[in-house]
């Protein structure tokens, strides 16, 4: 079969942001964040932000990546800076979220493939 892959290319060194919006009936959101995955690798955590904007990074894009969230907690940036080839990857949105006062649930988004290469 013949498959077709969308993907941003971004050369070294440049710039992408990757956004993501969540909606549906949510009670709470916990955290948000991005994550990556190369196959076979497992997914790994890119970075990620509490409803209280605290975040985390992977060591990997710490000081070149950064994530935020917009007031409502809705929306979620992921801004790369100073790309590597190593960055490669497919990235997922992710969030935790609260649906009922005994229910959480952890959703991802479809992905999107990056690519970063000359």
């Amino acid at each position: 079969q013949v498959h077709l892959v969308e993907s941003s290319l971004v050369q070294p060194g440049g710039s992408l942001t990757l956004a993501c919006v969540l909606s549906g009936t949510i009670r709470n959101v916990i955290e948000m964040g991005w994550y990556r995955q190369v196959p076979p690798n497992q997914r790994e955590m890119v970075a990620t932000i509490t409803e209280r904007r605290d975040t985390s990074y992977a060591n990997s894009v710490k000081s070149r990546f950064t994530i935020s969230r917009n007031a409502a907690n809705d929306t979620v940036l992921l801004q790369m800076d100073t790309l590597k080839p190593e960055d490669t990857a497919t990235y997922y949105c992710h969030a935790k979220v609260q649906v009922s006062f005994d229910r959480i649930y952890e959703n991802w988004g479809q992905g999107t493939q990056v690519t970063v290469s000359s």
